[in-house]
This record gives structure tokens, sequence and C-alpha cells, in this order.
């Protein structure tokens, strides 16, 4: 098998990645993430598309997408027709891609685009020391996000742990990269902020390889975050204990609970 060219700085690209964001309310992001992604996925993989998820925005969100997609081969536009959360747009990201690789950052442009080639690099053969992962995630190396929101996220890593030995630093990191081979059969029922919790636990019982690779993370320059919102948070609690209950009550049926990742 050849193995893809290497992009100029030495990072391996990969044949063909997916890319795509969950974006609501983004019109101030929008263009300037799809330009960054544009400029800088040929050195990452020989063949990309992005995918634009909008989450049922009622700014020019929409209308962005469409425009960038009509301009540009390798955009698409997923649209929601109303706000249906997180996880939901992550779920429309993954069914929509393509490609061998997948992956994902916000649409908050708080991770740089071209940061995924630290996670893809690990995902290239011998870019990790021991087995190759089957996903990669991401960890803030210095969260840019206000004290509140350090605070649940601390507290939900370690609840994580606790409750389902999910050992990963930094669960919510929006900087993930997957192997599609490694999403086939995996089913997660939450739409919410509970989402990437849910996939890496299933990932984790499938006996897949996770690896963990630090990233920066950039302060938010426009739009709004909406992750420390009372309903947001409860709605993952919600989901945290529903999944818990459900695998100590049948673990083998719990974890087939849910939509197929791949939208099978």
């Amino acid at each position: 098998m050849t193995t893809p060219s290497p992009a100029a700085d030495g990072t391996p690209r990969v044949p063909e990645l997916s890319y795509f964001f969950p974006a609501h309310d983004e019109e101030a992001n929008l263009p300037a993430l799809v330009a960054e992604a544009l400029a800088t996925l040929p050195g990452l993989a020989a063949r990309f598309e992005i995918v634009i998820v909008d989450d049922g925005s009622r700014d020019a969100t929409p209308r962005l997408a469409d425009e960038l997609a009509a301009a540009h081969p390798e955009v698409r536009a997923v649209h929601h027709p109303t706000n249906l959360g997180y996880g939901a747009a992550l779920r429309s990201g993954f069914a929509a891609s393509r490609f061998g690789v997948l992956a994902f950052t916000d649409g908050d442009r708080q991770f740089h685009v071209e940061d995924l080639g630290r996670l893809l690099a690990v995902l290239a053969p011998g870019g990790a020391a021991g087995p190759v992962p089957d996903a990669v995630v991401g960890f803030r190396i210095r969260r840019a996000d206000p004290l509140v929101r350090t605070v649940y996220a601390r507290l939900y890593r370690l609840a994580n742990r606790i409750f389902f030995g999910l050992k990963v630093r930094d669960v919510d990191c929006a900087c993930k990269a997957f192997r599609r081979s490694s999403l086939d059969g995996i089913s997660v029922e939450s739409g919410g902020a509970f989402f990437s919790a849910e996939l890496l636990i299933k990932l984790q019982a499938a006996g897949h390889h996770i690896a963990e690779v630090g990233v920066p993370h950039y302060p938010r320059v426009a739009g709004s975050a909406t992750g420390a919102k009372p309903s947001v948070v409860l709605r993952a609690v919600r989901d945290f204990w529903n999944l818990r209950l459900r695998l100590w009550a049948s673990p083998r049926s719990a974890l087939r609970r849910g939509r197929p990742i791949l939208g099978g």
C-alpha cells in the first residue's frame, strides 16, 4: 500500500479525510473557519471534504453555509430545521461523512484546523507508540474558557471515570479523529452534550484503542457559548444516568441502544 506523502512540515497525510463541525448561530465564525479549512486540509489529506452542520440557526448561518457549499466543491451543508442539540449535530456530521478518517472541531474557532494534524499524525502507521489507535481525542493544553465551564468539565471528567471507567482526560474536547472502521456497529442514544462521552464509553467497551494528544485552545472571538446553560447541563445529567442505569441492568442491551453513528 502506498503511503500518502507528508505535508511540508513533515506531518503524514491521510488518504481521505471528512472534516465536519456543528454550527449554531455562527455567522461571525463560519466564513473564516471554512477558509481556514480549505487552506489547511490539503496539507493533511490527499482528498478531503468539509461538512457544515447547521443546527437550526436563526441568524445568517444557513444562508452562508449554502453559499460556501455552492462556491466550493469540497464543502457540503447539512441543515436541521430546528435546534436539536450539540450531540444531534455531531451525529449528523458523522452520518454525512463519506471518507475513511472522520474528524471534527466545533464551529466557534476555539480550535484551529491545523491542529487536527497532531491527531492525524498519531493515526498514521508508526505515529503512536504501541498499537495504532482507532480514535485520537484531543485534550486542551490550557483551557480558554470561563471558570464555571472549567469546573463543570473537571467534575464531569471525574464522574465519567468513576461510573464508566472512562480515563480520557478531556471528554468533551471538540477536537477528535476516528477511523471509520472503528465506528461500524457503534450506536449512540444521546442527542445532547453527553454524546461525546457516550461515544467514547461505547468505543472503549467494544475494545477499541483510544489515544490522547494535547492541543491548543483559543478564546472565542465571536458568537456566544451555550454549553453551560442549565438546560444543556441537565440534559447531559439525564443522559449520563440513563446509560449508567441501563448498563447496570443489562450491559449488552445498553451498549446496543441508540442510532448507528454511521447512519445505518
